[in-house]
């Protein structure tokens, strides 16, 4: 049940958004079998001047930088999540073109009592 926030510069296409979507959503599938259908996943497009990503950690980002969030259950792995940030990577360099250095993740453990996929109740607690 993982949650997706996606944060860039705007001024991409609608294609390119849709190859980070598609990538993402099938990185998850592989790395974390997260099942079909489950994907929960929203682009925020931000002008240049409210989007910075430094180059800190020895890493030379780019404006192409894509900065992801990514709420799980607790109860991944730390190679599952190893496998995630390289086949996240992976599949953005594929398609649309990101560099591996513009791909900034970030996984949020979450307790599956904290989720509530509708009707107001808490499915997996």
């Amino acid at each position: 049940m993982p949650l997706l926030h996606i944060s860039m510069r705007a001024g991409k296409s609608q294609g390119y958004r849709q190859a980070i979507l598609d990538g993402l959503y099938r990185a998850m599938r592989e790395a974390l079998n997260v099942p079909e259908g489950d994907a929960f996943m929203a682009i925020t497009e931000h002008e240049p001047a409210n989007f910075r990503c430094g180059n800190a950690y020895g890493v030379a980002r780019s404006e192409d930088a894509v900065l992801i969030q990514i709420t799980v259950f607790a109860s991944r792995t730390a190679e599952q999540k190893k496998a995630l940030y390289r086949r996240i990577a992976d599949l953005l360099g594929e398609s649309p073109g990101i560099r591996p250095e513009d791909v900034f993740v970030n996984v949020l453990d979450a307790p599956k009592e904290n989720w509530s996929v509708g009707h107001g109740i808490a499915q997996f607690a």
